[in-house]
């Protein structure tokens, strides 16, 4: 679980896209904010899932936050096989009841909701179900302090294509021509990040750029992604993945990176000094 700390109140509504073609969000405050991210979570409860949510719960109230943003990985093993399956309660609505997470998440999709019914999360029917779910392949949010871009990444790594094992993954959308779906997404992204004045630039993903933890850095995020982010001066990366809580920096560059997979089951870290390599 990670928390970052400036306090706000909050309004929203849809607005359209001035300059990419990404969907965006509005969020209309006094200028600060109290974001809640957590990824890696939606096990039925297991893995200390119910802990980390009580915590979550315990910490949300005591910085009042604004909402909260989900890195990914949603729901174990296999996603959600449609919009009436049970494992959205089971694994969210019935698991982050505390008063103070009764605000709108933003989530993205990690590689193990693509083995399931990638629509599914994606449609407007469980908004109906519980309102404060929101999740969208890509989209930009923005704040009066900060802009975040959220990024599908699971396209972007080669082995879920070339060498998916046993699972079977919901590229509907995507297949294809899932190099045009990544060009146009990055062109997107772009010119997003050209055209931003915020004062922090805060980009959100499943997978890793750089990380410490059992999976490493994601080559294909580093030669396709991370030139991006550095060419618009990006402050912040924040990922899923990696099951831990970690903060890399470097002298070489203001971006740092943030993974923050903690929703539940623990992994494990390698300690490195700077910007960890393969």
């Amino acid at each position: 679980m990670r928390v970052a700390v400036v306090l706000s109140s909050a309004v929203w509504f849809m607005a359209a896209a001035a300059v990419a073609e990404l969907p965006r969000l509005e969020h209309s405050g006094d200028g600060s904010l109290a974001v809640l991210v957590v990824g890696d979570w939606g096990r039925k409860g297991a893995y200390n899932q119910t802990q980390v949510a009580t915590q979550m719960g315990v910490t949300a109230e005591a910085v009042k936050i604004d909402f909260v943003i989900s890195t990914g990985d949603n729901f174990y093993d296999d996603g959600l096989t449609g919009v009436d399956d049970p494992n959205f309660y089971h694994s969210f609505a019935d698991i982050y009841t505390a008063p103070s997470l009764q605000k709108q998440w933003y989530n993205v999709l990690g590689n193990h909701d693509y083995r399931g019914n990638v629509e599914a999360q994606l449609s407007t029917t469980l908004q109906e179900k519980d309102p404060r779910w929101l999740c969208i392949r890509s989209f930009i949010l923005d704040t009066k302090l900060a802009e975040f871009f959220f990024v599908d990444t699971t396209p972007f790594s080669d082995k879920y294509f070339t060498d998916p094992e046993d699972h079977v993954y919901d590229w509907s959308g995507l297949l294809p021509d899932r190099a045009t779906y990544l060009s146009n997404l990055l062109a997107d992204l772009d010119s997003a990040l050209r055209s931003s004045k915020a004062r922090w630039k805060i980009v959100v993903g499943h997978h890793t750029i750089k990380s410490a933890g059992h999976h490493g850095n994601t080559v294909e995020l580093e030669a396709q992604l991370l030139p991006i982010l550095e060419a618009h001066d990006v402050d912040l990366y924040v990922n899923g993945h990696d099951h831990c809580l970690e903060h890399i920096s470097s002298s070489r560059t203001k971006l740092s990176f943030s993974p923050v997979g903690q929703g539940r089951k623990r992994g494990k870290v390698t300690l490195a000094h700077g910007i960890p390599r393969r």
